[in-house]
């Protein structure tokens, strides 16, 4: 339950459309991810605003496999 409080910090950003897209995805579909999904999340959340909203907008190709298909589900909500 901390863990999750943490994240949603986490996902509170400078950009709304991001704030609007990661806090969806932490209420609906962040529970359903795995330990191994989680840390793919919590990278992506390191990345500067502009550079993972592009990710999440498909503006800019994914560098992993595993990014791609935690992307896929994250846009997928």
């Amino acid at each position: 339950m901390k863990n999750l409080e943490r994240i949603r910090w986490r996902t509170r950003r400078g950009l709304l459309e991001l704030d609007i897209l990661l806090e969806r995805f932490v209420a609906q579909g962040y529970g359903q991810l795995d330990q191994s999904e989680q840390a793919v999340f919590e990278a992506l959340l390191d990345l500067p605003d502009n550079n993972l909203l592009d990710l999440m907008l498909g503006n800019t190709p994914a560098a992993s496999p595993q990014h791609k298909a935690l992307l896929e589900k994250m846009t997928a909500v």
